[in-house]
C-alpha cells in the first residue's frame, strides 16, 4: 500500500477556493447600482483605446456595470467575440496583462495570436511600426499592444484599420490598468458611483511623471472627483510630477497634496502602492522605506491596491488581512477588460438579451 503520509498535506484534499478574496460578492451590488448607460459603451465603439483621457464619467461607469455583469455571470450563455482575431503583442515583458486580457477574450468566444518578443517578428530585421500594423490590420480584429517607448502605440494606430487598445506605453500610460483600479475601489465603496455620500481620502505611493499605472489612473479619479476629498501623493522625492500634471488635475476639481513620508497612511481609505515602474530598457524601483506590513497604521477598513507584480514593498503578512484588495483587484482586471473589448468591437447589444441585465429594466 502506498504511504500517503509523505505527501505535502495539501495533496490529500480538495482545492480550497479561496473565497476569503475581497470583492467576490460585491460585483452584483454594484451592478445593480448603476443605472444603464448604454451611450456610455456605444462611445466606445470602434475606438483605439490608448489614454485615459479618452472616457469620461459616463463611459467610466458604463463599462463598470457591463464588468460586474461579467464578474457576476462568468458563465455566458452567448460568445459575443465568436469569430473575432485578437492580435496580443507584447514587446515588453508582462504577466498580468497579458493573460488577462487573452483570458478576457477568450471567455467572449475569440481566438487569439500572441506574439510574446517582438525579435520574432520582422521588426527584428528592421521592419517599421507602421509597416507592421498594415499588415495587423489585414489578419486580427483588434491589437493589444504592450511597448516600452511611450511612441510605439501612437506610431501603429496612425496605419492600423483595426482598434488597438494600449497595455501599457513606455512611462506614458495604462488605461486599462486604471479602469481595473476604478472596478476595484467601486466594488468596495459602490456608492461612490453616486453624486452625493461620504467622500473618502486616497493615498498613492508612486511617482506620477514615470509611472504609467499611476498617471492613468490619476486621470481617472479625477473623473469621480466629487467623492474624493483629496489624494495624498507619498513620495520622499520633490520632482514627482511631469510639466503641466498637476495642474490639470486640480483643474478637474481633484485636490492633490505632495507628503514626503507614510505619516498621512492612518487616515487613508485607500492605499495604492507601485513601486516599479518602466525606464527605457531597464526597471526602476522606488525609496525601499515606502513599504506596508500588517505592522502599518492602517485605518480600519482600509483596503490596500497594487497592479503588481510586487516585492519588498507589500509584505506577504497582508494577504490573509481585511485591507487584501490587489488580489480582487487583478481578478477583475479580466473583467474589465472583458467589458472594454465587448465595447469596442461593438458587441454589446449582444449581451443585453441575458435575463440579468433584462431583469433591471
Amino acid at each position: 500500500m502506498v504511504d500517503n503520509t509523505k505527501l505535502h498535506p495539501l495533496l490529500r484534499e480538495p482545492v480550497q477556493y479561496r473565497t476569503w478574496l475581497r470583492g467576490l460578492d460585491r460585483p452584483k451590488v454594484l451592478f445593480e447600482t448603476i443605472p444603464e448607460q448604454n451611450e456610455g459603451l456605444m462611445k466606445l465603439g470602434a475606438r483605439h483605446i490608448v489614454s485615459a483621457r479618452q472616457f469620461d464619467r459616463q463611459s467610466l461607469l458604463a463599462l463598470c456595470r457591463l464588468a460586474a455583469f461579467y464578474e457576476t455571470m462568468p458563465g455566458l450563455p452567448c460568445n459575443p467575440l465568436q469569430n473575432c482575431i485578437l492580435i496580443s503583442a507584447f514587446f515588453e515583458p508582462s504577466t498580468r496583462t497579458r493573460i488577462s486580457f487573452e483570458s478576457a477574450w477568450q471567455r467572449l468566444g475569440g481566438t487569439i495570436m500572441s506574439i510574446t518578443d517582438s525579435s520574432t517578428t520582422g521588426i527584428a530585421k528592421g521592419e517599421s511600426l507602421q509597416d507592421v500594423a498594415e499588415m495587423f490590420s489585414n489578419y486580427g480584429d483588434l491589437m493589444v499592444l504592450r511597448d516600452n517607448q511611450n511612441s510605439s502605440v501612437y506610431k501603429m494606430l496612425e496605419h492600423l484599420r483595426i482598434p488597438i487598445v494600449n497595455a501599457g506605453n513606455g512611462t506614458d500610460e495604462h488605461p486599462t490598468q486604471a479602469l481595473s483600479d476604478l472596478y476595484a475601489i467601486f466594488k468596495w465603496r459602490p456608492d461612490l458611483v453616486m453624486e452625493k455620500g461620504d467622500l473618502i481620502e486616497i493615498g498613492i505611493i508612486g511617482t506620477p511623471k514615470k509611472m504609467r499605472t499611476v498617471r492613468s489612473l490619476l486621470l481617472f479619479l479625477s473623473m469621480i472627483s466629487k467623492r474624493i476629498k483629496k489624494v495624498y501623493l507619498i513620495n520622499p522625492e520633490n520632482d514627482i510630477f511631469s510639466p503641466g500634471q498637476r495642474e490639470e488635475l486640480e483643474e478637474s476639481g481633484l485636490g492633490v497634496e505632495h507628503v514626503s513620508d507614510m505619516k498621512v497612511l492612518k487616515q487613508l481609505d485607500v492605499v495604492y502602492i507601485n513601486s516599479i515602474t518602466w525606464i527605457g530598457d531597464t526597471y526602476e524601483r522606488m525609496d525601499e522605506e515606502l513599504r506596508l506590513s500588517s505592522n502599518s497604521p492602517l485605518k480600519d477598513n482600509a483596503i490596500i491596491l497594487h497592479p503588481l507584480a510586487r516585492g519588498k514593498e507589500l509584505a506577504r503578512d497582508l494577504d490573509e488581512t481585511e485591507h487584501n484588495w490587489y488580489f480582487a483587484q487583478a481578478r477583475g482586471a479580466v473583467y474589465m477588460r472583458m467589458a472594454l473589448l465587448t465595447a469596442v468591437l461593438g458587441r454589446a447589444h449582444l449581451v443585453a438579451n441575458v435575463p440579468m441585465i433584462k431583469a433591471t429594466h
